[in-house]
């Protein structure tokens, strides 16, 4: 029977019990560790001069990402952690994802306007300084989000336009698949929907990506040691962090395709929280001890050199 769905219940909190306050502890420390991290990568990039290039402000925009997605999610993590009841309100619902599915969707696209910069940086580097400018670079990084707020608000909507006959999401968190799961009617056109979506911010990404860095590996195959260690230190930061959110995003993937009541629940609470938690972590680390110049840049911000 066709049930008005006005509030959704998070049930796999319940296998986190007696271990809620130690988790709200580490939850919030790794928020503000991620807020501050990737708050003092943008501060860093948005005040040196020397930084605003186009490699860089990508990754103030990957930092940025990080922060609107950390803060659609956590927030609303943390006090589910301090409640007895996990209600989420239907709107509230939809809004924490639209939220999570364009954060993840931006990192993508972000990652492989990234992975264009670099493959024109070391296959053209004649022409670098005339196609990669600084207001080239931010209408890129501007184009590579505009995709995900549209496609995913029209995909969101479709599913908020379903009758559902249930509430139970088996998540610490709202995902779309897990709420059309819960339709009384079919849901092809969802389905369709969802798929152009994915493929559009995820796949046609990700073989850009592998792409540019096949023609990068060409382009370094024939070239001297010294070339190679340069090409390898302006792209390995973001390979790195390509590999991280790719990982952590796949385990999320193959997770919903699951039944989450034959999955050690441990296991399945960690390896959904990981595409939210792990690349907003990771990124500021990754690019403040791998790249020398943001390196040097944040040690003097924080007064360890003068």
């Amino acid at each position: 029977m066709e049930n008005a769905t006005s509030y959704f219940n998070l049930t796999m909190f319940v296998h986190i019990g007696p271990y809620r306050y130690p988790a709200f502890a580490v939850c919030l420390a790794l928020y503000g560790f991620i807020v501050c991290a990737n708050l003092v990568i943008i501060l860093v990039i948005g005040r040196e001069k020397s930084l605003q290039e186009p490699m860089y402000i990508f990754i103030a925009f990957l930092s940025f990402n990080s922060l609107y997605g950390s803060t659609g999610f956590f927030p609303r993590l943390l006090l589910d952690l301090l409640s007895n009841r996990h209600l989420i309100s239907r709107t509230a619902c939809f809004t924490q994802i639209y939220f999570v599915y364009t954060y993840a969707c931006n990192e993508m696209t972000t990652l492989s306007v990234m992975a264009y910069d670099r493959y024109v940086a070391v296959c053209q580097p004649l022409h670098y300084h005339t196609r990669m400018t600084a207001a080239r670079a931010l209408s890129l990084a501007a184009l590579a989000w505009l995709p995900p707020a549209f496609f995913l608000a029209a995909c969101i909507y479709l599913s908020a336009s379903l009758p559902l006959c249930g509430n139970h999401i088996q998540k610490v968190f709202c995902a779309n698949w897990n709420v059309v799961k819960l339709s009384c009617v079919p849901t092809t056109l969802n389905n369709v929907v969802g798929m152009m979506v994915t493929v559009t911010t995820v796949f046609c990404p990700l073989f850009f990506v592998l792409y540019t860095y096949a023609r990068i590996v060409k382009a370094c195959w024939r070239r001297s040691d010294e070339f190679k260690g340069k090409v390898f230190q302006s792209c390995s930061a973001h390979v790195v962090t390509f590999i991280i959110f790719s990982i952590t995003a796949f385990c999320d993937i193959a997770l919903s395709r699951y039944d989450l009541e034959e999955v050690n629940p441990f296991a399945a609470v960690i390896l959904s929280l990981e595409f939210v938690v792990i690349p907003p972590f990771l990124n500021p680390l990754v690019y403040g001890l791998k790249l020398p110049e943001i390196r040097r840049h944040i040690s003097k911000l924080l007064g360890f050199i003068d």
